[in-house]
């Protein structure tokens, strides 16, 4: 039986695109979300209150946190001084973020992409040398909602920089939900010639629908690890009419029932994202989540 290996990035990526919500109940969505059997969390991100007032208690959330034994928690950091940040709060992997689309990351940063892949070359740098580790995200890696269709052939050549530069696993983003399953084919087929042995982590928005189809197909290829987020929290404040990561408990329901482990609970997964519609204060958009795990007859 094959294991996949599933992020959850509610914490950070969803919470960061509803209204802001306290530390009290960022504290317990984290707690909830450790208690379920998954291995990854994308905890907090480092960025600064004005940019993201909603990741402003960050330090406070994860010092508040229980760190259970066997989860790996990571942050995001958008610079320097947000992984300096990072670093003295403890984390030892640390996810930074371009676009392969120059202008999905001047809406994002305010920098082109090869002005931020040189500051994520110092990033890299900066992290190793205090022990952590690198992930590079790429974002809009199946399509941008200001250039449209992004070609393969730029997203692998961002990889290529990045790796040459250091980086110790990419992931790519599907920002706005551009991702179909051809698509998929063709970044991860392109990169996979060039990398056989590097790191890949995917990470689908379920905007159009096929984000379950794209994980399908991405697990055809061998890819082995993805993002999700607890009942479908979060979106991009910087990509126009993306709504909702795929939900984490639909991803693990598919993955049971096809064989699959992931090591998570069901049960105690749909607890937390109950939680986190309380939360959120609005009904969260996973399937699984209205009508319930399949019961076997």
């Amino acid at each position: 039986m094959s294991f996949i290996s599933i992020r959850e990035v509610g914490p950070r990526d969803g919470l960061q695109n509803e209204d802001s919500v306290p530390a009290d109940a960022k504290v317990r969505l984290l707690d909830a979300l450790s208690a379920t059997g998954v291995q990854r969390i994308e905890a907090v991100s480092f960025v600064h209150p004005k940019a993201i007032p909603q990741m402003a208690d960050a330090d406070e959330v994860w010092s508040r946190a229980t760190k259970r034994p066997g989860v790996r928690y990571s942050a995001l950091v958008p610079n320097s001084r947000g992984a300096e940040r990072a670093l003295a709060a403890g984390f030892t992997e640390i996810e930074v973020v371009v676009s392969a689309s120059d202008t999905h990351n001047r809406r994002n940063v305010n920098r082109s992409t090869d002005e931020s892949l040189d500051d994520i070359a110092a990033l890299i740098d900066l992290l190793h040398r205090s022990g952590a580790t690198a992930e590079v995200i790429i974002s809009t890696s199946f399509g941008c909602p200001f250039e449209g269709d992004v070609d393969p052939a730029r997203v692998a050549a961002i990889v290529d920089r990045v790796v040459a530069d250091g980086a110790d696993r990419v992931a790519f983003g599907d920002t706005t939900g551009m991702g179909t399953p051809r698509r998929v084919e063709d970044v991860v087929g392109r990169v996979r010639d060039r990398h056989p042995d590097l790191p890949l982590l995917l990470h689908f928005h379920n905007t159009r629908g096929t984000a379950l189809a794209n994980i399908l197909s991405a697990l055809r290829m061998g890819i082995t690890e993805y993002d999700a987020s607890v009942g479908g929290l979060g979106g991009c404040p910087y990509a126009p009419g993306a709504t909702g990561n795929v939900a984490t408990e639909e991803v693990v329901h598919m993955l049971h029932d096809m064989g699959y482990e992931t090591g998570i609970d069901l049960k105690a997964l749909l607890d937390a994202a109950r939680l986190a519609q309380e939360i959120a204060g609005r009904e969260l958009p996973s399937g699984v989540l209205r009508a319930g795990p399949r019961r076997p007859l």
